[in-house]
Parts: C-alpha cells; structure tokens; sequence
C-alpha cells in the first residue's frame, strides 16, 4: 500500500526517468515527462520509437530502453505504459536495481500490482512503489496531482 513515506523515497532519488514518454502533449507520457522539467528535477526519457521529445523546456534527448539508463540504481522511474507492458517493465527495473517506480493510474492491471507488491514467483520487485487507491486523483496515485508533496515531503520544493 502507497503510503507518503513512499512517495518521499520516490522522490529521494537524484535521477528521475519516464518510461512511456511520448512526443504528443495530448498524452500523459508528455505531460508527465513535462511535468519534471517543470519542477527541474533531471529526467530521462524512455521511448524507443522517437529520438527524441520537445517540451516547452527545450528538445530532450530519449533512450530505447531502460538498460539504456546511465545509473538505473539512482533512478526512480515513472510508469506509463499500458497495463500489458508494465508487468515487463517491473520485471526489467528489478534486473536493474531501479530502487523506486510510480505506477500512473491507468498502467497497472492485478498481475501488475501483485508483482509491485512483491508477489512474483521471482519474489516481485523489491523497491518503493507508488500505485495503486490512493492520492489525491480519481485514478489513485498520479505524479501530476501528488508530485509537488512528495517533492516537498523529500526537500526538492
């Protein structure tokens, strides 16, 4: 269960990445990646279809993938990616040490959540997890609506 606790060690991290960024501003994977150039916070871009994105902050380079990452054990990741693929992602950001993930409402389904919370015949992810009921949102816990808190809740506000 997410707790505040949680989303400030989300947040404790010195790197930040968004897998499921996209370059349309209509879509979350934009306005969430938007959203850490906005608060200044270094970001990465996950997207293996696009060389890169544009934000009102400039042209920001992508990687392909999250072993792409230069220090994935200093990176929290955000999830937006359909509910489908975010069971992988989880089990990639275990293989990589990625300490913390904040699922977006909308990417996770009950074989997802279940492997967040440690439930996996490999022992499920083992970091932090923001998802899930909860927050501020409609949808539970969403980076747009909770994420200036937890930064103030981590010191970076």
């Amino acid at each position: 269960m997410t707790t505040e606790a949680t989303v400030r060690a989300f947040f404790s991290s010195p790197q930040f990445a968004v897998v499921g960024a996209s370059t349309n501003p209509a879509k979350f994977g934009h306005k969430v990646f938007t959203w850490y150039h906005a608060h200044s916070l270094p970001v990465t871009a996950i997207n293996p279809a696009s060389a890169s994105i544009e934000t009102p902050f400039g042209v920001h380079p992508t990687i392909k993938a999250l072993a792409d990452l230069p220090d994935p054990a200093h990176t929290s990741l955000s999830v937006i990616t359909p509910a489908p693929v975010t069971l992988s992602v989880l089990k990639e950001a275990k293989k990589l040490s990625i300490p913390a993930v904040w699922l977006q409402p909308g990417t996770w389904d009950e074989a997802a959540l279940k492997y967040a919370r440690g439930e996996g015949e490999d022992g499920g992810y083992q970091g932090a997890v923001v998802a899930g009921d909860g927050g501020n949102g409609d949808g539970g816990w969403c980076v747009l609506v909770d994420g200036e808190r937890g930064l103030k809740a981590a010191g970076k506000l």
